[in-house]
């Protein structure tokens, strides 16, 4: 299996968290692609793609991909297992995790307490998504 150009890019981001940590990459000039690589991690007895990954950014002058997640700690246990996958399939491919903690933290270090509060929002509340 080889990672392939995501065939299916969106042409916005899937949720508001990603367009604030495409904002702060781009207040510090860091060059960013958004989902533009996914990478298949299974496939079915035909030999089809049953199961894939695909990060949301890249980040080409460190050569690292980065997944962003706003789910309570309990929910990304599939999350951390497709990356386990990710990680035996392709061990030169650099991806880190920021989940609701990491997210919340840069938010507020780099002086956007106002977004981490409406794009987070309580980490025990209903936003779950990302």
């Amino acid at each position: 299996m080889r990672p392939q150009a995501n065939p299916n890019r969106p042409k916005g981001f899937q949720h508001p968290i990603e367009a604030e940590f495409a904002r702060l990459l781009d207040f510090y000039r860091i060059p960013w692609e958004y989902e533009p690589t996914t990478f298949p991690l299974a496939l079915d007895e035909t030999g089809s793609v049953s199961e894939a990954f695909t990060p949301d950014f890249y980040l080409p002058l460190q050569d690292v991909y980065v997944e962003l997640t706003t789910m309570r700690q309990a929910l990304i246990t599939e999350k951390n297992r497709k990356l386990r996958r990710l990680r035996e399939l392709y061990p030169g491919i650099r991806v880190k995790l920021l989940n609701r903690r990491d997210m919340r933290s840069l938010l507020i270090k780099y002086g956007m307490e106002h977004e981490e509060a409406r794009l987070i929002g309580n980490p025990n509340g209903s936003r779950s998504q990302g």
